[in-house]
């Protein structure tokens, strides 16, 4: 997937709210600006690709506590020069939780969020462009908490807020 092709992904997904659709115009804007909008190496910001893993009664999702920011989210990461940022959530998906069956529900866009990420070691205070995809997965199978967390856990969907109430996820609640 090329920039055009996600550009093609950004201009058909349709926005929950007024806050996403700004930042769904906001991220076709910086797309077509930066042709490295994939690489970290963009220290103003680059794409992300995050998952929103569901189980198959759509009332579990799965949650990761990340260990630097301290904080319940989806898992997802850098793209690191991959266009095709599906396969960017995809792949942070199985790496985060061991999960080796997740299911793509669809190749749509679920959700879009622009959020700062902290200075931290040096690398300045940035924005992760965020593209979001509906994943499945079932709850039965063993989870392998990675690196980078220090946790995961199925979380009842009308439980989410207890442990990120935050605009982005909720948001993410809402749709599910």
């Amino acid at each position: 997937m090329h920039r055009n092709q996600l550009n093609e992904l950004l201009q058909k997904h349709k926005p929950f709210n007024k806050q996403e659709a700004i930042f769904t115009e906001q991220m076709i804007a910086f797309v077509k600006e930066h042709s490295d909008c994939f690489e970290r190496s963009l220290l103003i910001g680059h794409v992300t690709g995050s998952a929103w893993i569901v189980d198959k009664s759509r009332q579990f999702t799965l949650l990761t506590h990340h260990r630097k920011l301290d904080k319940w989210f989806q898992t997802g990461g850098h793209c690191d020069g991959d266009s095709d940022v599906l396969n960017v959530a995809l792949k942070e998906a199985q790496e985060e939780t061991g999960l080796t069956d997740i299911e793509v529900i669809s190749s749509d866009i679920f959700d879009i969020d622009i959020h700062e990420i902290p200075e931290r070691k040096g690398i300045p205070a940035h924005l992760h462009y965020d593209v979001r995809f509906l994943l499945e997965a079932d709850m039965n199978e063993p989870l392998t908490i990675s690196s980078e967390s220090s946790d995961l856990a199925w979380v009842a969907i009308s439980e989410v807020q207890k442990l990120n109430d935050s605009e982005s996820i909720m948001r993410m609640v809402l749709k599910s």
